[in-house]
């Protein structure tokens, strides 16, 4: 079902030299520092509990596109804010199998095809006749200590794999890890989203909470900023290198001290005006920056998505349910106040990530060309798929280079698709890199050292892995 040559030129010349390129890479180890995979998983191993919870459920790239086509959340399983989950797994199974023709030429239709074959042996496609059989092949294994979340992740070759986690959180099961002896490194990612905008759901008892994890009050700015730095030490301490930022724009602020006082005693009374929410997510950013200075933690941004755009879905499910939904988004003038002052800083890095692709060669990539601290986060989400891989780098390249690129990341919450991410991202570099080969842009010696950089080098230093 896998052609080995899956996603190289057709043209035979470039082809044979994607597929040199592809063979040096193909076994490097995966880094994987930017993801949403739980580390409960990893702390308590335990078997996964069936198909539909390990591949559809957790997938919004999956249940998504079912729901586009009118198949209800509720009977994919999908947990309900009020606790509901009442569909049988193997007819969530059924409906996925029936529908498996809507992933076809999508990125979500190769992950799944390399999962099934390459971890299941599973060598037809999935289809409503076949539903049944595939079910009880991949529960049966997932039964087996093979397919424990350990045995995965060592088979999968990770080298480290990052989690993404709230301000508050007491990294319980992170520690568990450590405390246990295993090897694999999973680390946690800071993400304080849920502290800084103020429209998050159950913004003020966030507040709260982090002044009782950090025993620090937090009614003031000074006390604010005091938490979030304490926080910012217990993730360190707890293996974390970097910071995640998910803001609606890039915008930053560079407010006086008794201005950024003012404004946050707005925000943490709730007697809010006009524009101070943006005004204080953006302030926030810089505040962020500066502690990346000082702590070394490598700050990420990816604006320009219009969460949870489907208020029904939103109310009845939650977040991350699918409904997130990428707007125009703008840098250049955004990042001016958090560049002017951070942006030469020799301990800082930004990576930045785009949704708003029209940025890239724009905006994006001339900024990471300039800026010692800016780096170009690879596509992701919508556009993490082997034309927007190509896209990016034939709109990036010739302005930022390479090496103010930051590899791959998955981005993903569904387990099984992180090598199969990481093997397309793989192959789409090496039919770029290919392509300059055969059109003399790039001595064959030169090829080869990069595939390796994007593969692993780049990701390793710009997390400082």
């Amino acid at each position: 079902m896998l052609d080995r040559n899956r996603l190289f030129p057709a043209e035979p010349a470039t082809r044979a030299m994607a597929a040199k390129l592809y063979e040096t890479v193909r076994d490097l180890p995966i880094l994987s520092p930017h993801g949403h995979t739980d580390p409960r998983w990893f702390a308590e191993n335990k078997p996964f509990p069936n198909p539909a919870a390990l591949f559809i459920q957790p997938d919004h790239y999956i249940f998504r596109m079912l729901y586009s086509q009118g198949i209800s959340l509720e009977s994919l399983g999908i947990p309900q804010v009020d606790g509901k989950e009442n569909a049988d797994p193997r007819e969530v199974w059924r409906i996925f199998a029936r529908n498996y023709y809507l992933f076809r030429g999508t990125p979500t239709r190769l992950w799944l095809d390399y999962a099934f074959s390459q971890l299941f042996g599973l060598n037809d496609r999935l289809s409503p006749a076949n539903a049944d059989e595939f079910y009880e092949v991949i529960a049966k294994k997932l039964q087996t200590p093979e397919f424990l979340p350990r045995a995965l992740f060592d088979r999968f070759n990770i080298e480290v794999l990052s989690t993404t986690d709230a301000a508050f959180d007491s990294l319980e099961y992170h520690q568990a890890i450590r405390a246990s002896g295993w090897k694999g490194r999973v680390l946690p990612t800071f993400r304080p989203d849920a502290v800084v905008d103020a429209e998050y759901m159950g913004f003020q008892g966030n507040l709260k909470k982090l002044g009782e994890v950090s025993g620090i009050d937090v009614s003031d700015w000074k006390g604010y900023l005091a938490a979030l730095r304490s926080r910012r030490a217990f993730f360190k301490k707890n293996g974390a290198t970097a910071t995640d930022h998910g803001h609606l724009t890039a915008q930053t602020a560079d407010l006086s001290l008794q201005e950024a006082e003012r404004l946050y005693q707005r925000i943490f009374t709730g007697r809010t005006q006009p524009g101070d929410v943006e005004l204080f997510q953006a302030q926030m950013l810089t505040e962020m920056a500066g502690m990346s200075v000082e702590d070394g933690l490598t700050m990420q941004l990816h604006p320009g998505a219009v969460r949870n755009y489907n208020k029904l879905v939103y109310e009845k499910f939650g977040r991350d349910k699918g409904a997130d939904i990428p707007a125009a988004t703008e840098y250049v003038r955004a990042l001016r106040p958090l560049l002017g002052k951070y942006g030469n800083e020799p301990n800082f890095t930004l990576i930045l990530f785009m949704l708003d692709e029209s940025t890239i060669s724009r905006e994006l990539a001339p900024l990471a060309g300039h800026f010692p601290a800016v780096k170009l986060g690879p596509p992701w989400w919508f556009h993490d798929s082997p034309e927007g891989m190509m896209r990016f780098r034939e709109t990036a390249t010739e302005t930022a280079g390479f090496y103010n690129t930051v590899g791959f990341n998955d981005d993903t919450r569904a387990f099984l698709s992180i090598p199969a991410r990481h093997d397309v991202a793989r192959r789409v570099d090496s039919a770029f890199l290919a392509r300059l080969v055969t059109e003399g842009r790039l001595d064959e010696a030169e090829a080869f050292e990069v595939v390796k950089d994007l593969a692993v080098n780049l990701v390793r230093k710009a997390y400082r892995l």
